[in-house]
């Protein structure tokens, strides 16, 4: 069963070696590894995507990572997006593919990049234009200038929702907007990423 991991952990030589074995030997199996986020405070947010052997529970690497010095697990979910890591290189690789469709494919990509569990792209007058499958289908069009956390109020009939939202700008009349259930919180950099690649997206399709 894959797993994403998002973990801190001290940005020092040897770090990701002692969460690798300590992973390890609580079951899992990495499949890779990306960098999130890293401060000038010594410490980095790394995103892992790992394999569990059979028997092998979750909540069991998680006390094996927390249990290291100066590591704290962030969130640990069933990583259903797809079998790896979707880097921003291959976004823009996949967004020049077609460039009238750069918008389009944005959609279809944001989720993998961003490890979130649905996108989708709303239109000013005409609500939702493109959406991923799961996406909701009446979020309303909200006015934010630049990437963004989201504060949506969860629908009557799903109170309990629980979906952390991200936003970002494509012009005066269209955004996209991208949701993990559960979490993790959107960080800086993630919504600094987010903007970027919603920019050039933009910028391929409307040349």
């Amino acid at each position: 069963m894959p797993y994403l991991l998002r973990v801190e952990l001290p940005d020092i030589p040897g770090s990701l070696g002692r969460l690798a074995t300590a992973i390890g030997e609580a079951g899992g199996d990495i499949e890779a590894i990306e960098i999130v986020e890293k401060s000038h405070e010594g410490w980095a947010v790394d995103d892992v995507l790992l394999e569990t052997a059979p028997g092998a529970m979750p909540d069991s690497i998680v006390s094996a990572c927390n249990q290291l010095d100066g590591v704290r697990v962030i969130w640990i979910s069933r990583y259903a997006a797809g079998g790896n890591l979707f880097l921003d290189l291959e976004a823009v690789e996949s967004l020049t593919e077609e460039p009238s469709d750069a918008l389009t494919r944005l959609v279809e990509v944001l989720p993998h990049t961003f490890r979130s569990d649905w996108a989708v792209r709303i239109h000013r007058a005409s609500g939702t234009i493109d959406r991923t499958e799961s996406a909701p289908t009446d979020l309303p069009f909200v006015e934010i200038e630049r990437a963004c956390p989201l504060d949506v109020d969860p629908d009557e009939t799903h109170p309990d929702d629980e979906t952390i939202y991200a936003g970002a700008r494509i012009d005066g009349n269209e955004i996209v907007v991208i949701g993990r259930r559960g979490g993790p919180e959107f960080l800086d950099s993630e919504l600094a990423r987010l903007g970027h690649l919603v920019s050039l997206a933009t910028s391929i399709a409307r040349p």
